[in-house]
């Protein structure tokens, strides 16, 4: 029996049969598979095939789907899905074309995601149609041997009328939205004005009450020296008084030494009080 060869990509996978029936998946590599025998020979002989599966990245367009929303207004929408074999035996053998299957499972998916929206969700939230989509298809493509990376609304065309109204709608919102943003922003500035306003007055109202409570400490640092230094002279006084007490020959120098002092001025004049009674009394003693 005679024997060939076959290579197989890294991108790709091969499904072996023989006589129709599949033996195994052939990874990448080179392969010596036994040629048929020839017509002429009469003998038992097995017939052997190849099928080749691609397991690279593709893209399928699912192209200008009217579609009904919730709300009754009609659309037209494009969807685009990348998808790879992850199972040549069960994208050959669970369906008769996994692409044709494809197509249809996520045509039927997009129709129950939009048919369950409202336009205004549409035109509001559109990567819900595509999350709606690539969670309804995920797990139904996999079961033909097909693993689905993302699920992305292509396009989305909506009537004459309502594609007019829509942009009236949208400049609207656009004018709308500046308009909020120039608010806020003149808010905010008025904000910062009062704050600022409001801080000064704060730090001008503590400075003052500072300037306040200085004055009062000076005040009181100044009346307490005084109070300190005439506490002193009053001990000093004390103590000179005591001193003249215990030694009042001390007074008299100090009164001899203030009549002289006012003996140096003509002008000064001094007063003495005398006792009357006193000398009436001692002159008639006399």
């Amino acid at each position: 029996m005679k024997r060939d060869e076959i290579i197989i990509k890294d991108t790709h996978r091969g499904l072996l049969y023989e006589d129709g029936v599949l033996v195994k998946v052939l990874g990448a590599g080179r392969h010596k598979l036994e040629k048929e025998r020839s017509l002429f020979d009469f003998s038992e002989r097995t017939k052997v095939e190849i099928v080749l599966v691609d397991l690279r990245a593709r893209d399928l367009t699912i192209k200008g789907q009217e579609i009904l929303t919730a709300d009754k207004v009609a659309i037209r929408v494009s969807i685009l899905v990348q998808f790879a074999v992850v199972d040549p035996k069960a994208a050959l053998h669970a369906v008769a074309s996994y692409e044709d299957r494809l197509y249809s499972d996520v045509q039927l998916a997009a129709r129950r995601s939009l048919a369950a929206m409202t336009l205004e969700e549409i035109l509001t939230n559109r990567t819900r149609l595509s999350e709606d989509i690539l969670r309804d298809v995920k797990e139904s493509a996999a079961s033909y041997g097909v693993a689905i990376s993302r699920a992305d609304v292509k396009d989305l065309v909506f009537p004459g009328n309502l594609q007019e109204i829509m942009n009236r709608v949208l400049a609207a919102e656009r004018m709308s939205q500046a308009q909020l943003v120039e608010a806020r922003t003149k808010a905010e500035v008025q904000r910062i004005e009062a704050q600022t306003k409001a801080d000064g007055q704060r730090m001008q109202s503590e400075a003052e009450a500072e300037g306040e409570r200085l004055k009062a400490q000076v005040a009181a640092e100044r009346t307490q020296l005084a109070v300190q230094a005439e506490t002193k002279a009053l001990e000093e006084r004390s103590k000179t008084a005591a001193m003249y007490v215990k030694h009042p020959d001390l007074l008299r120098l100090e009164e001899l030494a203030t009549l002289r002092d006012l003996a140096k001025n003509g002008n000064a004049r001094l007063y003495l009080d005398f006792d009357r009674q006193r000398l009436a009394k001692n002159g008639a003693e006399e």
